[in-house]
């Protein structure tokens, strides 16, 4: 059961680009937003439609991957955990957001 805790699996399609971080000792990270869409039927019985945002990390070797291969509105399943994490802005307000860590992707054809 371990492996159950603190696993999310989605598909989406990515909202831009991913942003590519190249760090000093020549690692770099890939982010980009993920949109997953939802539907339902209102009390009236009309069709209700949600998109869903998601923000997505990327690390290690799947960088490259994400770097050449991924791009805006392509269609992908990821797997990951989700993260959080908190900064100071330069007016001293904090400020709060939930990640998920990818560890695993999947890209559909186009």
């Amino acid at each position: 059961m371990n492996t159950l805790r603190n696993k999310v699996q989605l598909i989406g399609r990515l909202g831009q680009d991913p942003e590519i971080i190249s760090f000093e000792d020549g690692n770099k990270m890939a982010k980009f937003s993920l949109a997953t869409d939802d539907s339902y039927k209102d009390k009236n019985g009309e069709k209700v439609e949600r998109a869903y945002w998601h923000n997505i990390v990327v690390k290690g070797g799947l960088v490259k991957v994400v770097e050449n291969y991924i791009t805006k509105g392509q269609e992908i399943a990821i797997e990951g955990k989700l993260t959080n994490r908190s900064w100071d802005d330069k007016d001293g307000a904090k400020h709060y957001i939930t990640e998920i860590l990818c560890s695993e992707l999947l890209m559909f054809g186009k």
